[in-house]
């Protein structure tokens, strides 16, 4: 059976210290009264890390914690010992709820941020500082496995190192298929120039976890075309609503159906706390949206 959750980034939590941010208990007020079963941790440190608060207002709402993101630069080196302190405090977390889903997602960098949808353009690592870097992934994955029993995937995301199809399939060559899954978000994939409906056909069987985000094509083309931020494009409505954009999510159904896919969808609609958006609104539409098509 698939179920339907949604993450706190589609309040606009992308960083837990962020003063913009709705209370956490906002959020899981919202996602429930939206109408979904589940929701994720959103940015370490967002949650209560206290079991007994964050257990007691899931089930208050009567919410499932689908999982978490570690969030972090796996792509520098230097970093090891924020990137281990967000996997360690996500996995303890997970496990302390029930919750199965562990997503690794190498944080935006500075020489990969300009390039966001421009494949062609995108600063490669050389072959030493690649293979650190998909150690570093492959460490966290084997810890989140084997230490903690969780179902680990590999999450693309504009400008990271692990954004562009090929990025994505060499780390699948390279890393052990029954420690790393793969995460797949079908916004961030169309947002990298690709077809999702194509990579799930090649990588059906390895895909554990679905992030659902739709892309508004024309917002897409200015931004990439004016080397626009991320989060700044996230500010001019590049995630759009489920069914307003480029992805066709009865097609994703299909072949979620067809291949047996059992486990969890998760909305992710990235948006601007700032701006004059209503995140319980959207998340009400995109929960309708999903339901009129089977979902």
């Amino acid at each position: 059976m698939i179920k339907v959750g949604n993450a706190p980034c589609s309040w606009g939590v992308e960083f837990a210290d962020d003063p913009r941010n709705p209370s956490w208990r906002e959020v899981l007020r919202e996602c429930a009264a939206a109408g979904y079963s589940g929701i994720e941790l959103g940015p370490v440190g967002f949650m209560p890390e206290d079991p007994g608060i964050l257990g007691e207002a899931l089930a208050q709402e009567g919410l499932t914690l689908i999982g978490g993101v570690v969030f972090r630069p796996f792509h520098d080196a230097g970093a090891w010992d924020e990137v281990m302190d967000g996997a360690v405090r996500t996995c303890r977390s997970l496990v302390a709820h029930g919750a199965k889903h562990l997503v690794l997602i190498d944080s935006i960098s500075p020489r990969r941020a300009p390039t966001a949808g421009r494949p062609d353009e995108a600063e490669q690592m050389d072959e030493a500082e690649w293979a650190a870097f998909r150690d570093r992934i492959a460490t966290v994955a084997k810890m989140g496995a084997e230490d903690y029993g969780l179902t680990v995937s590999i999450h693309a995301h504009a400008g990271g190192f692990i954004d562009f199809e090929p990025e994505l399939e060499r780390l699948l060559d390279e890393t052990d298929a029954g420690t790393l899954k793969i995460c797949l978000d079908t916004g961030h994939h169309v947002y990298a120039g690709y077809d999702p409906l194509a990579f799930m056909k090649r990588h059906m069987s390895r895909i554990s976890y679905m992030h659902f985000k739709d892309i508004d094509p024309a917002v897409k083309a200015t931004v990439v075309e004016n080397r626009t931020g991320f989060y700044d494009a996230c500010g001019q409505g590049i995630f759009c609503n489920l069914g307003d954009g480029a992805v066709d999510f009865e097609a994703v159904r299909s072949l979620l159906v067809g291949a047996g896919f059992e486990g969890w969808c998760t909305v992710e609609q990235d948006c601007d706390p700032t701006l004059d958006v209503a995140p319980l609104d959207d998340a009400k539409a995109n929960r309708a949206y999903l339901e009129s098509i089977g979902f």
